[in-house]
């Protein structure tokens, strides 16, 4: 047994006999491990016990082992990774700048099992032949997702998905070059103007990030209402009530899907409604919302612009056979005013490519919408073709698309 081994199953039995919660108290885990850790470097100077190295990654092992996720935790404390997964033992990989990397780090099957166990303990959800999916939030804002054998072939396959958010503001994006500034400029206006904003984009595109961001733009009086399945944002804004869903429970009772939550934010006063992201029936419920003079966000995921809009009135038809396209075109005509599109691209950069205006005229089966920017030669650009008045665009924003072509 080395010496860290020796040393992690002291600490694991004082805190024990002390009745120490290293969640709770992490500072004071870290104090007891300090002084275990000293005690057994001096123990081990006159003693044949095995060495146990620098102090400082000793104690960082240690604490890592007891309070932490193990082995797993300094990629978690890794500001440059952006997401881990775990295929097997062996193979854990992760996304470090938009791109993939095998790490060296292995684990046993047991030690899988019980770093989840531990990332569960604190969100109260649970995972299970009954429930072999789980979704969940982890203490420091990730989000853990974990699917069990037999729906996987063999092992237990892990994404743990890091909130790390560069930017808070428009402003943010636009040093960042994620964003132009007359783009920007020109979506701090819709969003003050109470537009209904659809952020659309691939997965890890930067949508939340780009919603925060929009969000950051609400008025300082106002009060916002956000549904997600799981906690992700993290909206600038002093006012905020957010709701998550929630599983079942083993006798199959108490879920709380995003309908649901939609629902029951409408009867909490809200100024705005912002759904974390749109993938099924719900958006049934955000456009019938939206219909009531709510203004609203929400994200989805789609190839373009013009996809998520198809998407979104394709989507609300999941929730019964009693709701046909000639109610949801024109309810998505009246209630979508722009879809934002995010993208990442091949080198891991993400960034807006297209910002679309949705019109309130159906033709055909088809909404009227008018291509405001679009990215040209890695800069977004005011379209030659956009002219086109969007009815609720404060005096504000329309002076500004006005001053670059964009509206007639």
């Amino acid at each position: 047994m080395d010496a860290l081994r020796i040393v992690e199953d002291e600490v694991r039995e004082q805190i024990r006999h002390r009745g120490i919660d290293p969640a709770e108290d992490p500072h004071g885990v870290r104090q007891l491990v300090e002084a275990a850790v000293g005690e057994y470097d001096r123990r081990s100077m006159v003693t044949a016990l095995p060495l146990i190295g620098p102090i400082d990654r000793a104690v960082k092992h240690v604490v890592d082992a007891v309070a932490g996720f193990g082995e797993l935790q300094p990629l978690l404390d890794d500001a440059a990774i952006e997401e881990i997964w775990v295929n097997g033992p062996s193979e854990i990989f992760v996304a470090r700048e938009g791109r993939s990397e095998l790490t060296s780090i292995t684990l046993t099957e047991s030690r899988i099992r019980d770093l989840i166990e531990r990332m569960l303990k604190s969100s109260g959800r649970r995972l299970d032949l009954s429930s072999p999916f789980v979704d969940a939030r982890l203490l420091d804002g990730s989000r853990l997702h974990v699917v069990i054998p037999d729906i996987t072939r063999r092992h237990w396959a892990i994404n743990i998905r890091k909130f790390i958010s560069r930017a808070e503001t428009l402003e943010d994006l636009v040093k960042g070059g994620s964003l132009s500034a007359e783009a920007a400029s020109f979506l701090s206006s819709c969003v003050d103007s109470g537009l209904n904003i659809i952020v659309s984009g691939a997965t890890q595109a930067g949508k939340t990030t780009l919603l925060n961001c929009l969000s950051a733009a609400i008025g300082p009086r106002e009060r916002v209402v956000t549904v997600e399945e799981i906690f992700e944002l993290q909206l600038p804004l002093r006012d905020v009530v957010g709701m998550q869903c929630r599983q079942s429970n083993l006798e199959g009772e108490g879920e709380i899907p995003l309908r649901r939550l939609v629902k029951e934010a409408l009867r909490m006063r809200p100024d705005r409604l912002i759904v974390g992201e749109v993938r099924e029936a719900e958006s049934l419920d955000m456009l019938i919302a939206l219909n009531a003079g709510l203004p609203g966000m929400a994200t989805v995921h789609a190839n373009s612009a013009h996809d998520a809009l198809t998407k979104i009135c394709t989507l609300p038809l999941l929730a019964g056979g009693n709701i046909s396209r000639s109610f949801i075109l024109p309810t998505v005509a009246s209630c979508i005013d722009l879809v934002v599109h995010c993208v990442r691209e091949r080198n891991g950069s993400r960034h807006v490519s297209q910002i679309l205006a949705v019109g309130n005229r159906v033709e055909a089966d088809t909404i009227e919408t008018s291509l405001l920017f679009e990215q040209r030669d890695g800069t977004l650009h005011v379209t030659d073709s956009a002219v086109f008045d969007i009815p609720k665009l404060s005096p504000e924003a329309r002076v500004r698309l006005t001053r670059s072509g964009a509206v007639a």
